[in-house]
């Protein structure tokens, strides 16, 4: 009985002995793995078996590391997009400027052709004018700058054309001696037909509004003829059969004229000076008039 009781003690420790190593064991292994994981932990995956019977073989997904590195795509910076260069208009600039050029030498083509048919069918000249007869009646300077005069005044225009009759409005007259206004008068409005001389005569006077210093007053009385220069200004159209044109300014100049002065109650006779004058056409822009 006491060598039973005594196996069983030596065969509950030999047991727990061994339990308790084996403990150990697991532990120091655990442990082990912890400090050094081994290469079973990673198992690599089974080899595809190619001689069966065409199975497909196992797919396994990708690692994290792997799936990161193949998805992100290295970063590139993206070039700077520049503003489209504006486009120039030099195309269509060009071609108005060739047009515009076009019309303005076809124009004055087309303008340059009608004035040589028109001088060719009309052939025309400015009318002429002259004075045929100047007498100076009366002729006083005063001491208080005041002066009185009168003069009568002859003058012929002539219409050398054939085929252009001249339209002409009243025409004021100027008589200048010196600088000093001697006289001033005016014509009649007038027609004049083609290849005809028509008369003018006036009566001029000083004008009252004029206020003459000393030393012009002074002058006057000295003299016993007086240099004289004639303006006339008025306005002419043409008529060319039954078209009319509009009027244009024009002024007559007489100049290279001298006259008597008048002494006593005797009255001078009439000169007859013969002098031809000058007719310039006067245009008139806006607030400008272009002799």
């Amino acid at each position: 009985m006491p060598n039973a009781v005594g196996r069983c003690a030596t065969f509950l420790l030999l047991l727990f002995f061994s339990s308790s190593t084996e403990r150990s064991e697991e532990e120091r292994v655990a442990m082990a793995d912890r400090v050094y994981p081994s290469a079973k932990s990673n198992p690599q995956p089974p080899q595809a078996n190619n001689s069966g019977g065409g199975g497909r073989p196992p797919s396994f997904p990708p690692s994290k590391g792997q799936t990161y590195g193949a998805t992100r795509q290295a970063y590139r910076p993206q070039p700077r997009k520049l503003p489209p260069p504006p486009r120039r208009r030099r195309g269509c600039c060009c071609s108005c400027c060739l047009w515009l050029t076009l019309i303005i030498i076809a124009f004055v083509f087309l303008a340059a052709i009608a004035a040589g048919v028109f001088y060719v069918i009309y052939r025309p000249r400015r009318p002429t004018f002259e004075v045929d007869g100047l007498r100076l009646s009366a002729f006083n300077a005063s001491g208080a700058g005041q002066l009185t005069s009168r003069l009568e005044l002859n003058l012929t225009g002539f219409n050398p054309n054939r085929k252009i009759v001249y339209l002409y409005d009243a025409a004021s007259i100027s008589v200048f001696s010196g600088g000093v206004d001697v006289g001033d008068g005016s014509f009649p409005a007038f027609i004049q037909e083609a290849k005809n001389a028509t008369l003018l005569a006036a009566a001029l006077s000083a004008p009252g509004s004029q206020t003459l210093d000393s030393t012009a007053v002074s002058d006057l009385k000295k003299k016993t003829r007086l240099p004289l220069e004639i303006d006339v200004d008025t306005k002419v159209g043409v008529k060319m059969g039954g078209w009319k044109t509009k009027k244009m300014g024009i002024q007559v100049r007489c100049e290279g004229i001298d006259v008597g002065v008048p002494k006593g109650k005797a009255a001078p006779a009439v000169t007859s000076p013969s002098a031809a004058c000058k007719v310039k056409l006067r245009v008139k822009i806006w607030k400008w008039t272009i002799p």
